[in-house]
């Protein structure tokens, strides 16, 4: 069905975008985006379709409340993802809308009757997987650099690759240092997404064929090279760990703080020092510091920054599970804030096991020390911390005795 709810707007109407490149791909239908050709803001309003666009006319159907845009050109005036001039003429025609979009397979619409309209070579370039530009406006937007690496990630199972033309134009962009216009919030928007797509690792691989990994996350670039020892980790590049890592998430399904929280967690090893490599001690408090700088830089939400944390300094423990001492695994469980935040420590597992199946040969390893942290949390949630309060002596016993019946409760549940 090509045809948007009643009421229909004025003018001719196009589904077009995304809608239409996934019902070509044979992918599950998404949102539907329309444009319309030779209206005006004032026909919409009079038609009953609400302006929503702060930077060019958008509008909300009456019933439906599917986005309608007016056809309209774009031309770069200044800096920013507002440096834009628009025109929204009655007179901008549906080629010259396309025209302004990213990439060939983004350019395509379909008229009320199901026709394709495709006067960039979408069809041909979905067929033949390509991701390729539309027009040298492309250059005008550093936001799609990031876009097409999106795209890259989220179309993964398609095996789409990126067109040797728009490649020199994302090397020419990045190296204009285009990429410090975007606002942090862009980014992230756009970093968030590629996360939870199902291929994450694409977008960074992309990134990294364009020179813009280094300007993007140089913390996850320094990790390209650094070897790791081979008798645990058969892939030995410490990058390509983190990428087998973020695939490992995207088949468990995880979400998004639990992977931006494996993205991060080796940091440090990007600047181990070369006389310790291939080993990388220390790598877990070393990379706190860069985890906090790309939060700060990218204005990361809470709840991922405090994970990302949280997972870079304690995953070593929580692969050493057997081993630690039951006060240790207290410590651990105290350190992860599990004991008032019970789903934080699931949220922990979710990466350390990522961490264990992003390795060559390890796709599909269980995560046995998932039991036993379980099994320490639930020990201590037993402890009855107000009875051991209420027989000490004096308030200042409490914590030591406190600590001791629950290091005592965990050791039991090993027994």
């Amino acid at each position: 069905m090509n045809r948007p709810a009643e009421p229909a707007p004025p003018g001719r109407c196009y589904l077009v975008g995304g809608a239409v490149r996934d019902a070509l791909l044979g992918r599950p239908p998404g949102d539907r985006d329309w444009v319309v050709v030779g209206s005006s803001q004032g026909e919409m309003e009079a038609a009953g379709y609400r302006a929503v666009g702060r930077d060019f006319p958008v509008f909300l159907h009456p019933r439906s409340q599917e986005e309608f845009a007016l056809a309209r050109t774009e031309r770069r005036s200044g800096r920013g993802h507002r440096g834009f001039v628009v025109d929204a003429d009655p007179g901008v025609t549906l080629e010259q809308d396309l025209r302004r979009r990213d990439l060939t397979i983004n350019a395509m619409a379909r008229d009320g009757e199901g026709a394709l309209v495709d006067p960039w070579g979408g069809e041909a370039d979905l067929r033949d997987r390509w991701l390729r530009h539309v027009s040298p406006a492309f250059a005008e937007d550093p936001l799609r650099i990031l876009r097409v690496a999106r795209f890259a990630a989220q179309l993964g199972e398609h095996d789409f690759r990126l067109h040797p033309d728009t490649a020199t134009l994302l090397r020419e962009m990045v190296a204009a240092d285009m990429l410090a216009e975007l606002a942090p919030e862009r980014v992230w928007n756009e970093l968030s997404r590629a996360l939870m797509s199902p291929m994450p690792q694409r977008f960074f691989t992309l990134l990294r064929e364009v020179d813009a990994l280094p300007r993007l996350l140089p913390e996850l670039e320094a990790q390209f090279g650094q070897p790791q020892p081979a008798k645990y980790h058969p892939e030995i590049d410490a990058g390509l760990h983190t990428l087998l890592c973020l695939q490992a998430t995207a088949r468990a399904q995880d979400p998004l703080p639990v992977r931006f929280a494996v993205l991060c967690h080796d940091f440090g090893k990007g600047i181990t020092p070369a006389e310790i490599l291939p080993s990388h001690r220390g790598h877990e408090r070393s990379g706190l510091p860069l985890v906090e700088a790309v939060c700060k830089r990218f204005r990361v939400p809470r709840d991922c920054r405090e994970l990302a944390l949280k997972v870079c300094e304690w995953h070593l423990h929580g692969h050493r599970a057997r081993e630690l001492r039951p006060g240790t695994l207290l410590e651990v469980l105290e350190g992860l804030d599990a004991l008032r935040r019970p789903e934080r420590l699931e949220a922990f597992l979710a990466a350390c096991t990522a961490d264990v199946r992003g390795r060559t040969g390890y796709e599909d390893s269980g995560y046995p020390q998932a039991a036993v942290y379980r099994a320490a949390l639930a020990a201590v949630q037993a402890v009855d911390a107000g009875a051991i309060a209420r027989a000490c002596p004096t308030p200042a016993q409490i914590p030591q005795r406190l600590r001791e019946a629950r290091t005592a409760a965990i050791a039991d549940s090993r027994a």
